[in-house]
């Protein structure tokens, strides 16, 4: 049966790690029927936490859809990762639902990652709810969740319900638009029954109503005159004030209970279906979505109607070695068939769809039509990847992309055989596919294979990932600092090639003043060659030859940069000369001028933004100084301050997990290359023995 389009919702639950989203999921799951047994994060029997890596960490490493029916309404949640090193794809989630269920600690309150996930959702105008959890635990409070929300989130929290107790006495909610008590069996089936509000509660319960209804008040006119006058709004007006605060982003409303013990979970579940949007409503300019026509670079909408031409965003990729990869797509407007084909616009390329399936977290269920609103997968398409635009290929459209992750963390892999060296590129791209946050090169001067991404745990599941799903065992290993050297000070030297063995002899003199550039500038070649003294056709040798000679310095034989060599002067021999002697002296000039123009080693610095709780900024900038860092400012946020900051790479290498252990993993950080700037004196010597010791060692093999 067709679904309305006022009646499909997209949530996804977001907050920090371990605050509850998964088990929440599960009940909310449990409830609509949509699995038949209360899955446990604890004890591994998650229907949405199931991969092996999930199960031995508990924690939520990729984001998880699932779909399920409650009331009339289609919905489909998406479970996401509040693990730092994952939040990338919560906020790849968040481009594409309409509302998000937010959960709040009735504990530990607001922390880092709630923040930063709350700022995703700020960006791309998503609507939402909020949910105290953990009700049923120690030092649990209501109102301190609600108000933490307010100091660090800056928004207006309304509460719609009021506990029944806490900790070990929370048994129930009161809903403040009713006015009732849901008392709930202790036996996690979710069933309550109705009754009145105990008298000690009654009084707090109807100033909470209160506050509500002010709030509510603000949103039309009509319920403010009605407000003002003395009058009570009915609950259907309630109803539609709680939707347009929570929809307009003017307020949020917020309930509380226990997802583990399954208690408030069936109310919130109603409050999906009242508060967030349908795809008709979705945005500031409510349901259109903006994209480019990738033939004439012109703006295009497209709305959510089943009438307009099929246009879709891929979200997210899954990959299994044995079924192959899955793309996940939120579709924007118009209808799909299975059997069809359809244009991917990002890469131009057609793909075939042959079935349709709606996600049921690691179950599939097939469908033969999905229209504008749905959340749906197609396996094996052949060159579609996350962040893709899929269309109707006579109406063209690209939305933006997924937004873009820098990696903070690099590590060094080595295969640990010729058959893992044999295998890894391909594995590595397929695990690219599934996770666009991972980045994978070679080290130009240190031809290492680097594997980059978001942090310490996401390289660690990434190489368990690569060992259980493709075969291939490598060894994380700390990266080498790409240094360089370059020289201080200007020198004019000569490079003479002379060679005569019998027969034809070789010949080059070359004559090049050596000078420093700044910071950044690579390389300069000057021919200042006057009067033919070095004939034209052997002026590129020379280049030549310094350019290679750049590749390992005097130094410690990193790459040179930052000079410029001006070919000033020369001789040559009508019969010896050749383009071979001439790139041996003008390699033989580089190599002596560089070791007299006082030649320097030089470091990479990193551009960094460290967030971290205002009990750790002592600590945070103490550590920075003792990494060689210069702090560029601070800037206070909500219980928390953001360091900028510039520190040498050398020192950063550990930095990832030092943080995690200076702040309990609440501190967050982004780190770019900079510049490079001269190694320190007394640091120098170290690096100079150890490259040393490096080359020697490897002679030897």
């Amino acid at each position: 049966m067709e679904v309305l389009m006022d009646k499909k919702r997209n949530v996804a639950i977001i907050a920090h790690s371990g605050a509850g989203k998964t088990t929440l999921a599960e009940a909310v799951l449990f409830n609509a029927k949509a699995t038949d047994k209360l899955g446990r994060v604890d004890d591994g029997s998650s229907m949405l936490d199931f991969e092996p890596e999930e199960i031995k960490r508990k924690i939520t490493l990729s984001a998880k859809v699932h779909h399920y029916e409650w009331d009339k309404y289609s919905v489909n949640i998406i479970d996401t990762p509040g693990y730092s090193n994952f939040i990338p794809e919560t906020e790849n989630c968040l481009t594409v639902v309409g509302g998000a269920v937010v959960i709040l600690s009735a504990i530990s309150g607001v922390k880092v990652q709630t923040e930063e996930v709350w700022r995703f959702a700020n960006e791309y105008a998503v609507s939402r709810i909020a949910f105290v959890n953990k009700m049923d635990k120690e030092f649990a409070n209501f109102i301190r969740a609600v108000d933490d929300m307010e100091k660090v989130l800056n928004v207006k929290g309304v509460p719609v319900q009021l506990p029944i107790g806490s900790s070990e006495d929370f048994k129930g909610v009161i809903d403040l638009l009713q006015m009732k008590a849901l008392v709930y069996k202790n036996d996690l089936s979710g069933n309550y029954e109705i009754k009145e509000i105990p008298g000690e509660l009654m009084a707090e319960a109807k100033s909470m109503r209160e506050h509500m209804i002010e709030a509510i008040a603000e949103t039309d006119d009509a319920f403010t005159e009605k407000y003002l006058n003395g009058e009570e709004l009915t609950i259907d007006e309630i109803k539609t004030g709680l939707k347009e605060g929570a929809l307009s982003r003017r307020f949020v409303p917020v309930l509380c209970g226990s997802a583990f013990k399954n208690i408030g979970v069936q109310p919130l579940m109603d409050m999906i279906d009242l508060c967030l949007p349908s795809p008709l409503e979705k945005g500031v300019v409510r349901g259109v979505i903006k994209g480019k026509n990738p033939v004439t670079g012109e703006e295009v909408e497209r709305h959510p109607s089943f009438e307009e031409p099929f246009s879709a965003f891929v979200f997210k990729t899954t990959i299994d070695p044995f079924t192959g990869k899955l793309s996940i797509f939120r579709i924007y407007s118009g209808k799909i068939k299975s059997d069809s084909s359809i244009l991917n616009s990002t890469k131009n390329t057609k793909e075939k769809i042959s079935h349709l399936y709606l996600v049921m977290g690691k179950k599939l269920k097939e469908v033969s039509i999905a229209g504008a609103g749905d959340i749906v997968a197609v396996s094996k398409f052949k060159e579609t990847s996350t962040g893709d635009t899929l269309c109707d290929e006579g109406h063209p459209v690209v939305f933006p992309g997924i937004p873009a992750v820098n990696a903070v963390l690099s590590y060094a892999i080595a295969p640990k055989t010729k058959s893992d060296e044999d295998k890894l590129h391909p594995a590595i791209i397929r695990l690219m596919d599934e996770d666009t946050t991972l980045k994978f090169t070679r080290g130009d001067e240190t031809k290492e294979f680097i594997l980059s991404g978001v942090g310490q745990t996401h390289l660690e599941i990434a190489v368990e990932r690569l060992r259980r799903k493709y075969g291939v065992d490598v060894v994380l290993q700390t990266p080498k600092v790409p240094y360089k050297e370059t020289v201080r000070s200007s020198v004019k030297v000569q490079g003479r090639y002379k060679k005569q063995s019998g027969g034809r002899g070789q010949y080059g003199d070359a004559w090049i003043e050596l000078s420093p550039l700044p910071r950044g500038k690579g390389f300069e070649f000057a021919d200042n060659i006057v009067g033919g003294v070095i004939p034209r056709q052997y002026i590129p040798a020379v280049e030549k030859g310094i350019v290679e000679a750049m590749h390992a310095g005097v130094v410690a034989g990193y790459p040179v940069v930052d000079v410029r060599a001006s070919l000033y002067d020369g001789s040559y021999h009508s019969v010896d000369s050749s383009e071979m002697a001439f790139k041996i002296a003008g390699s033989m000039a580089f190599k002596k001028g560089m070791e007299m123009g006082h030649p320097v080693l030089l470091e990479p610095i990193m551009s960094m933004e460290i967030t971290v709780p205002d009990e750790n900024l002592g600590d945070a900038i103490g550590d920075l100084n003792s990494r060689r860092g210069k702090i560029h400012g601070v800037e206070p946020k909500a219980n928390s301050h953001a360091i900028k900051a510039a520190a040498p790479m050398s020192e950063m290498l550990s930095y990832a997990s030092d943080l995690k252990s200076m702040t309990g993993d609440r501190g967050m950080f982004t780190m770019d290359f900079s510049h490079y700037e001269e190694v320190p004196t007394h640091l120098a010597q170290k690096i100079i023995n150890a490259a040393k010791a490096a080359r020697d060692a490897h002679e030897k093999k």
